[in-house]
């Protein structure tokens, strides 16, 4: 289900809030979901974590 579809959020991989439908990423994969517009989770924030800035 939702093969191919863009993450609703991004997660850091020890995120509570993540579920059996989350796949985990490396630091460059992130950054780039982050620079598509794909918003962090702001329980684990991966963005602060990486430096990556708005």
């Amino acid at each position: 289900m939702g093969v191919g579809r863009l993450p609703v959020r991004v997660h850091a991989g020890d995120c509570w809030d993540t579920r059996s439908r989350c796949a985990p990423a490396d630091a460059d994969q992130i950054r780039a979901l982050l620079a598509q517009g794909i918003p962090a989770c702001p329980h684990c924030p991966p963005d602060t974590t990486l430096g990556v800035l708005e």
